[in-house]
């Protein structure tokens, strides 16, 4: 009877999204990820509001958006400068600021939330955007490394619950992972897939598994080049050479690590390492602890593997 009844609910939740189309985006977190996410939406034509706790925080998005927008319209209208300074106004025009979610998801289509990294509170914060917003709005996070499924326990609309991993620098990086639960709803899915389209992104279809696909790859790959240097097997900068020349790789696993920052690769293996103590792929690494401890975080500190200016 309860699975039944689970049926019947579902079913009448799935049918408010079935024929929605995106408009309204409200994208929570005014960090790079968060801008990144609101211009490509702005600038295809969606009506974003981008929300932030911190009004000032807030300012400095909207001015690094402007900039960013500056940069775009320096190659894709070269020889139109009139016509690129249209765009920029007509994208910031599509964009607005809040630091009331509550208020703000009233009137969205879609909430795509990317915060920190803390489970709890991408929680909170889901549960209490849940009792305000419309049937029809669907909820997804940008998270990179915790379940959706955690995420959207703290909601009763765990069919309209999926994730956006998109992918730093946003305007530039064609690829957006779309992640569903076991209880993500087609309808749902199929949103966000096409979502990610509209913004001319390139999405690819991901279970609700540590990493989905890219970092469950990634993390792992820069994690054994990290241990191949611990038992002095290469030096960083020979690995990294040797990644860049013999498999045709932009970055080599050191350089990359420091740009990704090393307290977010650590953050990563540490919680895949909690939830699978005994796969040696996650295990931890006494260098890269080190590093952190140290406050040497990669390139935004100054240092990392590497010494930046």
């Amino acid at each position: 009877m309860a699975f039944i009844t689970h049926q019947v609910c579902r079913g009448f939740s799935s049918s408010a999204v079935r024929n929605v189309v995106i408009k309204h985006v409200m994208v929570i977190g005014g960090g790079q990820m968060g801008a990144g996410i609101a211009q490509v939406a702005a600038s295809t034509g969606h009506s974003v509001t981008l929300v932030d706790m911190n009004g000032d925080i807030l300012k400095k998005t909207v001015k690094g958006i402007e900039g960013s927008l500056k940069r775009v319209i320096k190659k894709k209208y070269a020889d139109k400068p009139e016509a690129g300074e249209e765009f920029i106004q007509k994208v910031l025009k599509n964009v607005s600021t809040s630091t009331d979610a509550v208020s703000v998801v009233q009137g969205s289509d879609l909430v795509i939330e990317a915060i920190v990294e803390n489970l709890k509170i991408k929680q909170d914060l889901f549960s209490q955007l849940d009792k305000a917003a419309p049937a029809h709005t669907i909820f997804a996070s940008n998270t990179s490394s915790l379940p959706i499924s955690d995420i959207a326990s703290s909601t009763n609309r765990l069919d309209r619950f999926g994730g956006l991993h998109f992918f730093n620098p946003v305007p530039m990086m064609k690829l957006v992972e779309v992640i569903g639960t076991s209880a993500t709803s087609q309808e749902t899915f199929d949103s966000l897939l096409n979502f990610s389209k509209t913004l001319g992104k390139t999405p690819v279809s991901c279970k609700d598994t540590p990493g989905f696909i890219v970092n469950r790859l990634l993390v792992p790959y820069l994690l054994e080049s990290i241990r191949l240097h611990e038992r002095g097997h290469g030096s960083k900068e020979d690995i990294d050479i040797a990644m860049k020349l013999g498999a045709g790789y932009p970055m080599g696993p050191f350089e990359l690590a420091d740009y990704v920052g090393l307290d977010t690769t650590k953050f990563i293996i540490d919680g895949w390492s909690e939830m699978e103590p005994n796969n040696p792929l996650f295990a931890p690494s006494p260098m890269l602890n080190k590093l952190v401890e140290e406050g040497k975080l990669g390139k935004k500190s100054g240092e990392g593997f590497y010494k930046y200016k």
